[in-house]
């Protein structure tokens, strides 16, 4: 039978024990009989009378936390739900592939972040600290001032993950939504609007977004060839964007068409002027915009090859 798993991911005091505290007191655990794994100490405690149909067990070194660990748990306590506090210094990816029995199915991750910390783990845990905001079903940011808000949205965190519902919370615990659906940041007045080098993941973001918002207009930027092999005749020149460090680099590509992209090789730089529109793609799995090329010619990669955030 499987058994949902929820996955509660951050770092120490970034507030994940006074979520679970809060989803068991508003009866989470109520129906179901519930598997706590605590990997974390932290200096808040569970609170004893959300606990009536939980079952909590400590985890402190990570070696503990395997595949028979997990069985042993299941075949003790019955769980019908499992929630994971899970340590925010041990690596996400072995928890997927070496600990889960097969019928635990990872239903949802919840990663939380103390706003005022985020830059320095960024800056010195950058590969941890990312991992848990690229798997992230939602992610909430809290202890936030109107300045960090600013430097939050500033930073772009839906190139990251797009998926994910992302909230910025004050210290008085009032939330809002990471976008408000209002910004652009572009200049759309322009009859060709050029989107600069450095901003090829933010405009790509914005357009992914709102498909709307760019169709019809027409825009110049520098790109990278590519030929899909996923998808046969579909173009996606795109440029490479590195999230935040060398391991995570990718190729993020846009749906282009036109006959003049078959003469250009895989990894060519081009110039590419183009009229954007809205269509409906398999490549997207849905609605998303598309570049129709006017023009098109070779050109120089530029000083920053890769776009980083």
């Amino acid at each position: 039978m499987d058994i949902p798993v929820y996955l509660v991911a951050g770092f120490l005091d970034s507030g994940k024990t006074s979520f679970i505290n809060g989803i068991l007191e508003d009866g989470f655990a109520r129906e179901d009989k519930t598997l706590l794994i605590c990997c974390e100490e932290g200096d808040e405690e569970y609170e004893k009378k959300a606990l009536d149909n939980v079952t909590v067990v400590t985890v402190d070194d990570e070696e503990e936390l395997t595949l028979a660990f997990c069985k042993e748990l299941e075949k003790k306590h019955h769980p019908k739900q499992v929630l994971i506090e899970y340590n925010g210094m041990w690596q996400m990816e072995k928890l997927y592939r070496e600990v889960l029995p097969a019928n635990w199915v990872l239903y949802q991750i919840m990663t939380f972040v103390q706003a005022p910390t985020f830059e320095l783990f960024v800056k010195n845990m950058g590969q941890l600290m990312m991992e848990k905001i690229t798997n992230a079903d939602m992610i909430v940011f809290n202890r936030c001032d109107d300045k960090l808000k600013e430097s939050l949205r500033a930073r772009n965190l839906r190139m990251v993950n797009r998926r994910a519902d992302i909230y910025l919370e004050d210290n008085d615990g009032n939330s809002e939504d990471y976008l408000t659906g209002d910004e652009c940041p572009f200049d759309m007045t322009p009859d060709l609007i050029d989107i600069p080098d450095d901003d090829y993941g933010v405009w790509y973001v914005d357009a992914m977004d709102h498909p709307d918002r760019w169709d019809g207009k027409k825009v110049h930027m520098k790109l990278i060839m590519c030929h899909s092999k996923k998808f046969p005749g579909i173009h996606c020149p795109g440029r490479f964007v590195m999230t935040c460090c060398e391991n995570d680099i990718q190729f993020v590509g846009i749906v282009a068409k036109g006959d003049s992209l078959k003469a250009y090789k895989n990894r060519d730089w081009v110039d590419i002027t183009a009229t954007v529109k809205k269509e409906h793609l398999d490549a997207y799995e849905g609605e998303g915009p598309v570049l129709y090329v006017e023009r098109i010619t070779t050109t120089s990669k530029p000083a920053q090859e890769v776009v980083s955030f």
